[in-house]
């Protein structure tokens, strides 16, 4: 079938299973280019198919030749109906892991279930024997808790009081004024137990009592704190409540890995394009303006370069890892720069649908978008039939 982006709100219906592949070749040529990483040899990555989970697995195979499983929720396609473009991701991944001599299984399945944990264990068990590093990079909206049975759905809401700044619309160009109400204390409870640290810490304890640990295994988890300007709606929002609680889960997860002589680590990452970040009022706007002055600094990375920088000059440097006075790694200090910093605050000032095109980067962020699902990538002849039944070699 020919495969077209097909898009509704922020969301894209269709992926390209070429351009999915293309993303993934880009960023392993990538991490080729940057050389060796001294990094660890088996690799657990929950939350794998796609952003900073995809480049995660993809710089623990080619910098570090690692044995990597990833473990994700996508769908898979059917005839006439193509799959979540997390499927071709690593469909496209194991295949080149693979033909590199690398070892690379996938499980597809609900992260937070006591099934797809014992289903991972069992394989690690079984293939590896322990791991030394996990990657928790899970970013889904709903859980269904796995003691409780509850299922909990995470909002996007400020705390406290009614938000109101500038958005745009990313397809459209226009940057209009949006108005949050606040959350409510259920509202509180649910993003922080679909968004916070418990289920990394399930996963941890259910590792260390299997004895699939290595001596000295690190796990990390991926973070956001932004800028003032999105403070409200982000980190002093329901959110970053459930970031608060996921990066003092880092410290519970240290405390229980003594024993092992293993670490935790929250990374905080700079702001990127996600399907999860362009669902958040006033982050597509920021992110415009931000790439627009990242870029002109010649400062400007996206997912596959933020990670090799986070395991070639902090996890795996050589030396102490560095972080700051909460105990997080900080991989956003290029964004945050103050200089960088007061750049997006003068332009967020002047941010009209009129100026935008001039002062911002929205071309870049659809783009980033439309990548996300395979489009938009230079090689890949989208006028072309694709066979958009596309198998994942270790899931028949």
């Amino acid at each position: 079938m020919i495969i077209e982006p097909r898009m509704r709100g922020f969301i894209c219906l269709t992926s390209h299973p070429k351009g999915c592949e293309q993303n993934v070749k880009n960023q392993i040529e990538y991490i080729k280019s940057k050389g060796p990483i001294a990094g660890a040899k088996k690799v657990l990555v929950i939350g794998a198919s796609t952003g900073f989970g995809l480049a995660s697995r993809i710089t623990s195979a080619f910098g570090s030749d690692a044995a990597t499983i990833g473990v994700f929720f996508e769908k898979p396609p059917v005839e006439g109906k193509t799959a979540s473009p997390g499927w071709y991701n690593s469909a496209a991944f194991e295949a080149e892991a693979h033909k590199a001599g690398l070892y690379a299984k996938s499980i597809n399945g609900d992260a937070f279930s006591n099934e797809i944990k014992r289903q991972t264990l069992d394989l690690i068990k079984a293939d590896l024997g322990q791991v030394d590093l996990v990657i928790y990079s899970l970013a889904s909206p709903v859980r269904l808790h796995p003691v409780t049975g509850v299922t909990h759905r995470s909002v996007l809401k400020p705390i406290g009081q009614t938000f109101t700044n500038k958005t745009v619309d990313f397809h459209t160009g226009n940057v209009t004024e949006v108005s949050i109400a606040p959350a409510n204390e259920e509202d509180i409870t649910n993003t922080v137990a679909v968004m916070g640290g418990e289920d990394w810490a399930m996963w941890m304890d259910a590792l260390k009592e299997e004895n699939l640990l290595a001596e000295g295994a690190t796990t990390v988890a991926y973070s956001y704190i932004g800028p003032s300007l999105t403070e409200a709606v982000y980190r002093k929002g329901t959110i970053g409540r459930a970031k608060d609680d996921l990066e003092a889960t880092a410290f519970s997860i240290t405390d229980s890995l003594k024993s092992v002589g293993g670490k935790a680590y929250v990374s905080v990452n700079k702001a990127l394009v996600t399907q999860a970040s362009s669902a958040i009022p006033v982050i597509p706007l920021y992110i415009s303006l931000l790439y627009k002055i990242m870029k002109e600094e010649g400062i400007h990375e996206g997912c596959i370069e933020q990670i090799q920088r986070l395991f070639q000059d902090r996890l795996y440097s050589g030396s102490e890892v560095p972080v700051d006075e909460k105990g997080r790694i900080r991989i956003d200090d290029w964004e945050m720069r103050e200089d960088v910093q007061a750049k997006v605050a003068q332009l967020w000032l002047e941010a009209t649908t009129e100026t935008l095109p001039g002062i911002g980067d929205l071309a870049g962020y659809r783009n980033d978008f439309l990548n996300l699902f395979g489009f938009e990538f230079a090689g890949v002849d989208y006028k072309a039939e694709a066979n958009e039944v596309v198998e994942i070699e270790s899931i028949k």
